[in-house]
């Protein structure tokens, strides 16, 4: 009972994080605002999501002497972390050839990497 009550904790967090990201994507009025929303709030709800994830395969794995639902743990935090990673560096990706494609932010007014010819 306590297990599925934090659960659905945890899912509603990741749904909420989840929404905002595509509130954000939709709202923001340039590249990089967009996507700053969205991989924060992508990250951020997926990483809750994945936590109820693990949270029920223990809740399962407690009762039981099968080693499955370990399995979906260990492939689930592997998963998280990759995801932490990859999402970041693809933001940064996407950042830089924006950049690189000449595309501004609506309301800088200092860019370092233009003055360091980048």
């Amino acid at each position: 009972m306590i297990a599925d009550t934090i659960i659905l904790i945890f899912l509603a967090i990741g749904l909420v994080f989840n929404t905002l990201g595509v509130i954000g994507l939709l709202r923001f009025p340039d590249v990089y605002t967009r996507l700053h929303a969205s991989t924060k709030a992508t990250t951020f709800g997926s990483i809750f999501i994945f936590l109820g994830v693990v949270v029920f395969a223990i809740s399962q794995y407690l009762g039981t002497s099968d080693s499955q639902y370990l399995m979906v743990i260990t492939h689930t935090i592997i998963a998280m972390f990759a995801l932490a990673i990859t999402n970041a560096a693809g933001s940064h990706a996407i950042a830089r050839a924006a950049h690189r494609n000449g595309q501004n932010p609506q309301q800088a007014v200092v860019d370092k990497l233009a003055e360091a010819g980048l």
